[in-house]
């Protein structure tokens, strides 16, 4: 499994928004440039997530988007979701003859479901709050280290 760039552009802007705005909303504009992402790219990135109801966007000179959801009840498979559908594995279609059937099931039940299981649980299990604090936390501990 491979996580999309627009998925990775997604929480990286969600986190950078969950620090920097507050309730205020944020011009898309800054929130590229802070992350060294195309503003035109952005957009459609934000235009998904407006869709899926996780921020909200206001558009004029005032405009901007801010988070539609608290941080701590926003999940990473519910982003990925928005984003880019579902993120499990998809099912093998089965071959016509019932030996490479066997094959295939096999492999579903043993690797493909197991995988999805655990790649579900972990996804549900991480809330943007919890990336956010992670980053204010690499964030703090970086500005402290002193090279001689």
């Amino acid at each position: 499994m491979k996580i999309s760039k627009k998925c990775r552009y997604g929480l990286r802007a969600l986190i950078d928004l969950s620090v920097h705005s507050g309730n205020e909303y944020m011009v898309l504009g800054n929130i590229a440039e802070r992350n060294g992402i195309s503003p035109q790219y952005l957009e459609q990135v934000f235009a998904n997530l407006r869709r899926a109801g996780i921020v909200r966007g206001i558009k004029g000179s005032q405009g901007g988007y801010r988070l539609n959801v608290d941080p701590a009840d926003l999940t990473v498979a519910e982003i990925l979701e928005a984003l880019d559908g579902s993120y499990l594995i998809e099912e093998e279609e089965l071959p016509e003859d019932t030996h490479g059937q066997g094959i295939s099931a096999s492999i579903q039940n043993l690797v493909i479901d197991r995988l999805n299981e655990q790649l579900d649980q972990v996804l549900k299990n991480i809330t943007l709050d919890e990336l956010r604090k992670k980053y204010l936390d690499h964030k703090e501990y970086s500005q402290d280290m002193y090279y001689i």
